[in-house]
């Protein structure tokens, strides 16, 4: 496989879990950030069952500890080189900015915004320097698009990413580096409030994606001949209008 060597930051749980675990199934290797130890361990413990462990290379990292983060990815490049695939992924959910703390909103927008701009821009300039001509997911949200109230420090990320996605893409495109935003609509993931019980309902009522739907797209976004280029997805559950 050409293109064999995934970067996923917030992989432990939700669409980044299930986005590895599908990607190690048909042969990639990756390389897994999260900030959970229980999530972590979890998930070795699922991959030990599917006979995947070995095709991961783990971090517990929070992706706002920017010295560690930054230095994490060196560590790795320098020891296996650059990599063909980012993924995008770290994200927390939040409500309205009314009566938060700058420190709170500055954890939130180092967490869904700043983690991907500083790292699509690192590894984009190593494809570039290493004839790379690889691919970058952005996972985003419908948010950026509905902007719907009492949920404006989410919005304000969730729009900065499709922003800095389209433009970023208008400047690797002419390297042959594909950039991708895909953007969810509701969708079960720890990032909500409702019970694994509860989601199984909404999504056999179609008002509800399953994490394994976005993964089942980022493997076919990777699988397409490298002249396409999905610049944008939208994708929400059948049931939910917006």
């Amino acid at each position: 496989m050409k293109n064999n060597k995934v970067l996923i930051t917030g992989g432990t749980a939700g669409i980044g879990r299930a986005i590895s675990i599908l990607l190690a199934k048909h042969g990639y290797q990756i390389f897994l950030i999260g900030r959970s130890r229980k999530k972590m361990n979890d998930l070795l413990q699922d991959l030990e069952e599917l006979n995947l462990a070995d095709q991961f290379v783990f971090s517990l990292t929070d992706v706002t500890d920017l010295t560690i983060f930054e230095k994490q990815i060196m560590d790795w490049e320098n020891q296996y080189g650059t990599f063909d695939v980012l993924i995008n992924n770290a994200g927390i959910g939040y409500d309205t900015v009314l009566g938060k703390s700058i420190k709170d909103i500055q954890y939130l927008v180092n967490t869904n915004l700043l983690s991907y701009m500083w790292l699509a821009g690192h590894i984009g300039e190593q494809m570039i320097i290493n004839g790379i001509e690889g691919y970058i997911i952005q996972i985003g949200s419908m948010s950026a698009t509905t902007k719907d109230a009492e949920s404006s420090g989410y919005v304000a990320t969730k729009s900065g990413i499709q922003g800095f996605s389209e433009a970023l893409r208008k400047e690797l495109n002419p390297k042959n580096i594909r950039v991708a935003l895909i953007e969810p609509g509701l969708c079960g993931s720890d990032m909500q409030s409702t019970s694994p019980k509860e989601e199984i309902v909404l999504q056999e009522k179609l008002e509800m994606l399953k994490a394994e739907d976005i993964a089942d797209l980022v493997l076919t976004i990777l699988r397409l001949d490298p002249r396409i280029d999905v610049c944008e997805l939208k994708v929400k559950p059948l049931k939910q209008i917006i």
